[in-house]
């Protein structure tokens, strides 16, 4: 691990130990609501999974909207194996990689992340209103306290620093998976809006994605778990879920995608879908 880099990190935090793997750990342990297998299953099927691609393409297309390199890093927290911040780091965006499972951490080394601390938020003791932008993907739904965590995260930014995140869409898609996935709740636009503006952040935009979606998780997680036809999410079931289709169906997912990402570069809205997406700014 080089000076520069022990340096760099500690602009954010004094407290951290780096190990010999390049990784900074905190010294203390924050339980948090995520299968300890989960990050493994994901790193096996994140590169070929229409879902994480199409994730990361919009995450990468809304942030080019509203974040310049001379803001500095953003700070992926809960970012898992680092599979968006290896997609940001390719698009040409400085990136922290905050994780706090050892397993995502060490598998986010792997992927080429330079900078990678293996800690929460809180373990790892950012200083105040020092962290220029975080990015929180599919991570809030996870925190049983979800306006204290964006208190939080508020508190953490500089002012004006920039808030991105991503969460499951409409409580009425309430599945199996999502219990098992270690969630508290899915959101809609409005009630997501609505608990970051009670945090004090100013929403720069929002949007829904993967618009094509509630239709079919509502019939083939929802209704099916609902008549007490799945009983569990095995790895296998995941996995497929994620496979990309062919021929006419990779065709038309393509035209859903592209058309998404010409709205979200645009700054437009999308109406409805399986996901909320949000950039807002803590206000000065």
């Amino acid at each position: 691990m080089s000076i520069f880099n022990q340096n760099f990190i500690k602009q954010f935090s004094s407290s951290l130990i780096c190990k010999n793997n390049g990784i900074f750990y905190s010294d203390s342990f924050e339980k948090i609501s995520y299968p300890n297998e989960y990050n493994d299953l994901c790193f096996e099927i994140e590169e070929n999974s229409f879902w994480f691609r199409h994730r990361n393409d919009c995450i990468i297309e809304m942030i080019k909207n509203y974040h310049s390199t001379k803001n500095g890093p953003i700070f992926d927290v809960g970012g898992g194996n680092g599979f968006v911040a290896k997609g940001l780091l390719d698009a040409g965006i400085e990136v922290v990689l905050v994780e706090p499972g050892p397993t995502g951490a060490l598998n986010a080394k792997k992927r080429g992340i330079t900078h990678v601390i293996c800690a929460t938020t809180h373990t790892a003791k950012f200083k105040s209103g020092t962290i220029p932008a975080i990015g929180v993907f599919d991570v809030i739904e996870h925190i049983e306290d979800d306006i204290g965590f964006l208190n939080h995260l508020w508190d953490l930014l500089v002012p004006g620093g920039m808030l991105y995140l991503t969460v499951p869409a409409y409580q009425l898609l309430w599945s199996q998976e999502d219990v098992e996935g270690g969630h508290f709740r899915r959101y809609t636009l409005s009630n997501l809006k609505k608990k970051m503006r009670h945090s004090g952040f100013d929403i720069s935009y929002s949007s829904y994605i993967f618009s094509y979606l509630p239709i079919p998780i509502f019939l083939l997680r929802t209704l099916l778990n609902k008549l007490n036809l799945v009983e569990s999410c095995a790895s296998d079931s995941i996995k497929q879920d994620h496979s990309s289709p062919k021929g006419i169906g990779s065709k038309i997912l393509n035209l859903f995608h592209n058309w998404e990402l010409l709205k979200i570069r645009a700054r437009k809205r999308i109406p409805l879908g399986g996901s909320c997406m949000v950039a807002a700014k803590k206000s000065d």
